[in-house]
């Protein structure tokens, strides 16, 4: 017969029905937490499997192998001929209030220090509503979904699985995709690349996040337009860069600002979208693309080119990248199918001097030792046969479609309270709102209606304070933009 007191520890052990942990994990949860809590000390003895089943009304073997898992992890030992024992070698403890044997401090707060930095507190806005006016993403209706697939099954069915993907491969990415991004961006930016200048990343972030760990130490400046983009300053921040901004008109970034704080102190990098900036989606023109080089090469700066939707261009041929009139290996060249196909989907690259993708690769291997090889290959014979390229020239005319659609709304029935530029290229339209309107309320109303956009917080600065949004149309249809428009004339009309 069992002492009472243990006895009474068991009969009130309760189990949670139904629960995706198996009752006799269950079981053995509550013995250890009873350990833990000083409630069972080394040595004595448990109640036999029958018994525990008789009072907890389980099957008896689940009782047995509640008790072979806590004997596995050296919590109990079983004595042959005198039955099970909490182990001799569990520690005195002292015992304490015990909460439920479920719910442990340890599930929600650490028992050590984090350094949790207030620029590490944002929020992500996770689209919900049918109706959303986003920040500038494509329509994965429109996206190659199922030559994807076909693509990826074909890598996981096709001879030699082993050397293709039962080992580790080369950090860089693999040799077919890196080959296949070369071919595309000389044919299609003006790129004189080999594939030994590439470096599969997953997307824009993951590219930016490499070069500050390989390529930025603390102190050093890092110049960036404003208004610009919040991911890549808080990754600035977290390298305990110096940040200074610098800025942007209708023209893009003000390059003459950035040579007066080179004639001051040494610059590091210099960030900048030249092709569509981030968020006005304003070009930068020729004669500060031409500067910011050569800048560049008389300071001995690195230029970060993100041009995170080069191909999404309307008004003309797009502009080449700062990378394609680079001779002095002084661009970081980095783009994304992000843009392409979906936010989901995280397919990138950067695109440097060999030297630079060489110490990228080995800094990448402490992060991600080589990222998803079996997709780069997919991706990779989608280049190669030309889905890619005649899936953007689709889409190209319909987001253009849209665009102009989304704009012909805006000034019908928004005219009073926006004012925007058509842009020339991306996904959004950089609209400003009347003075009167409060965007963070606008924005509160159109959710309650369904809708979903930015409040503009991110967009704003201390040097920097414009009631603008970003408002993408190119993941809509025109029916969808038509009640979207709807909801913010009735947002702005009832302030």
């Amino acid at each position: 017969m069992s002492s009472p007191i243990i006895v009474e520890l068991f009969d009130n052990i309760h189990f949670e029905h139904p629960s995706e942990r198996a009752v006799y994990l269950q079981l053995a949860d509550a013995i250890l937490s009873y350990i833990k809590a000083g409630k069972l000390r080394a040595g004595q003895k448990l109640p036999g499997s029958r018994e525990v089943s008789l009072t907890l009304r389980i099957n008896r073997g689940t009782v047995s192998k509640a008790y072979e898992e806590l004997q596995m992890q050296g919590w109990l030992e079983s004595i042959v001929g005198k039955g099970t024992f909490v182990s001799g070698h569990v520690p005195e403890l002292r015992p304490e209030i015990l909460v439920s044997y479920s719910t442990s401090k340890s599930q929600f707060v650490s028992g050590f220090n984090i350094n949790n930095q207030p620029y590490l507190n944002t929020s992500f806005q996770l689209t919900n509503t049918l109706l959303h006016l986003d920040d500038g993403f494509p329509d994965p209706k429109l996206a190659p979904l199922k030559e994807l697939y076909r693509g990826y099954r074909s890598q996981l069915t096709r001879s030699g699985l082993y050397h293709k993907f039962g080992n580790y491969g080369h950090p860089d990415g693999s040799e077919l995709y890196r080959q296949a991004i070369s071919v595309y961006l000389n044919e299609t930016r003006g790129l004189k690349t080999t594939a030994n200048n590439i470096l599969s990343v997953r997307g824009t972030v993951m590219g930016i996040n490499l070069v500050c760990n390989a390529l930025i130490n603390p102190g050093d400046v890092v110049v960036a337009g404003i208004p610009g983009w919040n991911k890549a300053e808080l990754n600035f921040v977290h390298a305990k860069a110096r940040c200074i901004g610098i800025p942007v008109d209708e023209y893009g970034l003000v390059v003459d600002e950035l040579k007066k704080i080179c004639l001051k102190q040494k610059v590091r990098m210099v960030y900048v979208t030249p092709h569509h900036h981030y968020p006005t989606t304003v070009s930068m023109r020729i004669d500060r693309r031409l500067e910011l080089l050569r800048l560049a090469s008389e300071y001995g700066f690195i230029v970060f080119e993100d041009d995170y939707d080069y191909d999404f261009h309307y008004a003309h041929r797009p502009l080449l990248p700062l990378a394609s009139a680079d001779e002095n290996g002084m661009v970081i060249y980095c783009g994304s199918f992000s843009k392409s196909f979906s936010p989901a989907f995280r397919m990138g690259y950067l695109v440097a001097s060999e030297n630079v993708i060489q110490h990228l690769g080995k800094v990448r291997v402490l992060l991600d030792r080589q990222g998803d090889h079996i997709l780069d290959n997919a991706v990779a014979g989608l280049l190669d046969d030309g889905t890619i390229q005649r899936y953007l020239r689709k889409a190209l005319a319909v987001y253009q479609e849209r665009r102009d659609f989304f704009c012909s709304l805006l000034r019908t029935e928004l005219n009073d309270v926006v004012s925007f530029n058509i842009p020339e290229g991306g996904m959004t339209v950089w609209t400003s709102f009347d003075p009167s309107i409060d965007l963070k309320v606008l924005a509160e109303k159109s959710l309650r209606k369904g809708l979903s956009i930015s409040d503009g917080i991110k967009h704003q600065y201390p040097s920097y304070q414009t009631n603008a949004i970003r408002l993408g149309f190119a993941s809509c249809s025109f029916d969808e933009l038509e009640q979207s428009v709807g909801i913010l004339k009735a947002g702005v009309v009832l302030r």
